[in-house]
């Protein structure tokens, strides 16, 4: 994948949580860049330009053109943190990116095809478990999303995570791990009323359901 983001950052030097602080009340990010054989290093970034990326949700799962001081180098948004309240990031994390290693990184799931699913023509409704997955694959092979097709979806079916039409040159790392690592992405029930009857014949037969029940700094 060719990077298309550029972001400018500069490099610092104070660490710690009071540094940190310091650096967003002049609407900046602290951040650090890590991986490959460099060393990590501590960076800032303008608040609003990040936002501004951050708007896009290829930004997420593309190879990025970091700038530091003037030096270019490709990374990875591995890690954010957000404010709890307010719309403000905290802190950002970024990874190296070779092109001869592979890279490890979540990436948005896109479903397509819903209306022409036949069982949500006989009234059912979709429930999707995971909205993203994590993959392996070299920096050329990273997808922007991967798609997951439910135009064949009847009531009652899944996707499971083992179902998905993967790039050329994409694997999913969990999938390496065994059977009970192979999640349902998306659920086609029989939509409210069909679970409030299930509900109620489990009553019916004795079965009671229980009840619903980092800031980094440097």
């Amino acid at each position: 994948m060719s990077s298309e983001f550029e972001i400018n950052a500069q490099s610092r030097e104070d660490a710690g949580k009071g540094a940190s602080r310091r650096l967003r009340r002049t609407e900046h990010v602290p951040g650090v860049v890590y991986g490959g054989k460099s060393k990590p290093q501590m960076i800032s970034l303008v608040h609003n330009e990040l936002m501004q990326h951050l708007e896009n949700e290829a930004f997420y799962s593309h190879i990025l053109n970091l700038n530091i001081d003037g030096k270019s180098e490709q990374v990875i948004l591995k890690d954010l943190q957000r404010h709890p309240a307010k719309a403000l990031v905290l802190h950002a994390d970024f990874q190296r990116v070779s092109a001869k290693s592979k890279l490890r990184t979540n990436i948005p799931l896109h479903f397509i095809g819903e209306d022409d699913a036949p069982g949500i023509k006989m009234g059912g409704a979709i429930s999707h478990n995971i909205t993203s997955v994590e993959v392996l694959c070299l920096p050329k092979d990273l997808p922007e999303f991967i798609e997951v097709d439910m135009s064949a979806m009847e009531i009652g079916s899944n996707v499971h995570m083992s179902e998905l039409n993967l790039p050329k040159g994409v694997e999913i790392p969990a999938l390496a791990q065994g059977g009970e690592q192979n999640m349902i992405v998306v659920t086609l029930h029989s939509g409210h009323g069909g679970m409030e009857e299930e509900a109620t014949d489990d009553v019916e037969d004795g079965v009671e359901a229980a009840p619903d029940g980092e800031d980094s700094e440097g």
